[in-house]
């Protein structure tokens, strides 16, 4: 169940910021309506892949995603716009994803 969510936060997260980014370009870059257009498709995979979560709250895989896009926001900008993080974001970083471990999966007892 873990490798399942992490997947799914993980593709969540590239959905996310690819489609941002298609719309980004196609209004911000008038590169191509098609770019939104193609954007607002990923946008929805998006919001689906959320919802094969085998965790049943939606809002602690919110609270949850929440981290991991902070985390793929980063890589994002270093990849395509050449951002280089310093200590102080990587601290950071790494306390993002110490919360999303707990947020989602420390042991809970059934209510």
């Amino acid at each position: 169940m873990v490798w399942r969510s992490v997947a799914l936060l993980g593709l969540a997260g590239l959905a996310e910021l690819g489609g941002a980014w298609l719309v980004w370009q196609g209004l911000r870059e008038r590169s191509s309506v098609l770019f939104v257009g193609l954007g607002a498709m990923v946008l929805v995979a998006y919001g689906v892949l959320h919802a094969l979560q085998p965790v049943q709250e939606f809002g602690r895989v919110m609270a949850a995603y929440g981290g991991v896009f902070i985390i793929g926001a980063m890589v994002w900008g270093m990849v395509i716009d050449g951002y280089r993080p310093d200590r102080f974001d990587l601290l950071g970083a790494g306390f993002c994803l110490l919360g999303v471990g707990v947020i989602m999966y420390a042991p809970r007892v059934a209510a």
